[in-house]
């Protein structure tokens, strides 16, 4: 474990305005709610384009006077210079996110990933606009699974799928325009989220929702590839913290110490739904399929003294599967057309 260097704090930036791009997504709506729940005195401006992973319906019951939406792409120079000015921060979650999709076709991925947060740097920069970029481990590649190492904020690049590589190029963009520009950066990368709003091409809410509709779940390979998960109420909480006292320029790295593989993951599914450990059918393994993810949160930790609160793993699963017995009017939708996906790909 690398011990992070204790550095002095700066006064603490409060921000007023904030535009939260991707607030449509999973993770960017969760973080939304939370800022909204949690922080009375901030107004939100969702920029979202509501692409298939967005869903105007995640933010819906808290729009009004202090959370606002823009139907729009991160990729459009005119609406940015329209919408930017005014506000104190970005805060960048909007991305195409998942591998299988990717290795389908990386051209979206480059356009979002990429473009999109050129745009967004250029329109901070202009503005003299604080900015929060949102990122992932895969950029740091994999570990072996018998390595007892975790990844840090100085382990290399190594991405191995069209998203992550995309992903790393953005990372690299905003270090740029730091240390070029000066613009008032932080990054965090972080690990496998689960939760509400999460769409149903996702591990866990697939295997959740099959379940739910009577279908077996799937799981790729071995089901040893090991991920470190983290309930996304816990990502939003460091993404605020290190938005409000994060020093700039530096990247911190999000995770609550919860690895597990995925045949693990899929028992603790099946256990909590009351189906027998043994009731999944084996696919084919994903092309170039990680094998292992893992945090390091010391720094960010010893910094910034941000602490996980979500720390009982089954007891965040049993929240999660209960969110969506409750709400299959959201995920239904999107069901059929994912599983005739993964149908047509053997998986």
């Amino acid at each position: 474990m690398v011990v992070a260097k204790l550095m002095p704090m700066t006064d603490a930036f409060i921000p007023k305005n904030i535009i939260v791009t991707g607030g449509c997504g999973f993770i960017g709506s969760n973080f939304v709610h939370y800022v909204y729940n949690n922080h009375p005195d901030v107004h939100i401006t969702v920029l979202d384009a509501l692409t298939y992973a967005g869903n105007l319906e995640n933010i819906k019951p808290i729009l009004g006077d202090r959370v606002e939406f823009v139907h729009g792409n991160i990729c459009d120079a005119q609406l940015l210079d329209e919408l930017v000015p005014g506000h104190d921060a970005i805060v960048h979650y909007a991305a195409e996110s998942h591998n299988d999709n990717s290795i389908a076709n990386p051209e979206p991925f480059v356009k979002t990933n990429v473009e999109g947060t050129f745009r967004l740097l250029e329109a901070a920069r202009k503005y003299d606009v604080r900015f929060h970029h949102i990122s992932t481990d895969e950029v740091y590649g994999d570990l072996a699974l018998d390595d007892p190492a975790k990844f840090t904020e100085e382990t290399p690049y190594h991405p191995s799928s069209p998203y992550s590589s995309t992903k790393a190029s953005s990372d690299m963009l905003v270090r740029a325009w730091h240390r070029t520009y000066g613009l008032r950066t932080t990054i965090s990368n972080c690990s496998n989220n689960y939760g509400p709003y999460q769409h149903v091409e996702k591990f866990i809410p697939r295997q959740i929702t099959n379940i739910i509709e009577g279908i077996r779940p799937k799981l790729y390979g071995d089901g040893l590839n090991v991920r470190d998960w983290i309930h996304t109420e816990d990502h939003s909480s460091a993404v605020w913290t290190i938005l409000t006292t994060g020093r700039l320029g530096e990247t911190y790295l999000i995770g609550a110490n919860g690895e597990r593989n995925n045949l693990t993951v899929l028992h603790d599914i099946l256990r909590v739904m009351g189906q027998p450990e043994d009731a999944f059918d084996w696919v084919k393994d994903r092309p170039g399929h990680d094998r292992r993810y893992a945090i390091d949160s010391t720094k960010l930790q010893t910094e910034l003294g941000w602490r996980p609160t979500h720390t009982d793993f089954e007891s965040g699963l049993r929240q999660t599967v209960q969110w969506y017995i409750d709400n299959p009017q959201w995920w239904e939708p999107a069901k059929a057309a994912t599983e005739a996906k993964y149908k047509a790909q053997g998986q």
